[in-house]
């Protein structure tokens, strides 16, 4: 466990396991306690890599609204903080966003994307859904994470989501063609009761030369814990097809172009 200077914040991060790199992005108004489950599922066969962007979990906010450009720049920067030319990327929900936009503004960083509960376009995502975990009206286990977690405090929770709900009201903006350049592996998941629309996954997947597609049953927005078991095979049978077919990071940064 350790903190990487981003921007001028210091970002928390994670490294474990050894093997070919892995990056988890987090969803938003999450931490990495959410992706839990599924980087335990991965350490024992990858490097496992993962941090936490401003604002959420043990990474101090930022001032000013967020957007998902700033995100993929982190996300580069985190890159190369780390001394990763490449990585297999495996995003949640704003990190799927993330992880998409990632492989068409920077393609030869990504091997391949695993892309979970993604949306193109606000109108996709159900806001007055977002907060359904299956957990059946209990106290919202993120709120609890982040009040427990957050150098900020607790009383600065509500700050982030209502930055959190800004962006989600107004942003990405993501064509469909687009996707068409995405040359890496991708697999698109979702649940059957996501707060993306079921169409709208499937747009995403027909979209992506060659994409997977896995709908989980039974699941909502929350599948990843909902179905840890399911969704960890899934995801690990996909990187397993990829092989020795990825391109192997150099363990440096690129150079600058």
């Amino acid at each position: 466990m350790a903190y990487v200077r981003i921007g001028g914040v210091e970002l928390y991060s994670e490294v474990a396991g050894e093997g070919e790199p892995v990056l988890l992005l987090h969803g938003g108004w999450c931490s990495l306690e959410y992706l839990q489950a599924q980087a335990d599922a991965l350490v024992a066969d990858y490097r496992v890599f993962a941090f936490e962007r401003p604002g959420h979990g043990r990474s101090a906010d930022v001032d000013g609204d967020y957007s998902y450009a700033r995100m993929v720049g982190d996300t580069c920067a985190y890159l190369d903080a780390v001394g990763l030319r490449d990585v297999h990327v495996v995003g949640f929900s704003d990190g799927a966003i993330i992880g998409l936009m990632l492989a068409l503004a920077h393609p030869g960083r990504v091997r391949s994307l695993v892309a979970i509960s993604a949306n193109l376009d606000p109108s996709a995502f159900d806001l007055s859904d977002v907060d359904d975990d299956g957990d059946g009206g209990a106290p919202d286990p993120e709120r609890l994470a982040y009040e427990r977690l957050s150098p900020d405090g607790p009383g600065h929770a509500d700050v982030v989501l209502e930055k959190l709900f800004r962006l989600w009201t107004s942003e990405p903006h993501i064509e469909p063609d687009q996707l068409a350049r995405i040359a890496a592996p991708v697999l698109v998941m979702a649940a059957d009761r996501d707060t993306i629309r079921p169409e709208h996954t499937l747009r995403i997947a027909a979209s992506v030369p060659g994409a997977q597609l896995a709908i989980v049953p039974g699941t909502t927005h929350g599948l990843v814990r909902q179905k840890p078991g399911l969704v960890n095979t899934l995801i690990r049978e996909f990187l397993g097809s990829i092989g020795a077919g990825a391109t192997r990071s150099t363990g440096r940064p690129p150079e600058p172009s």
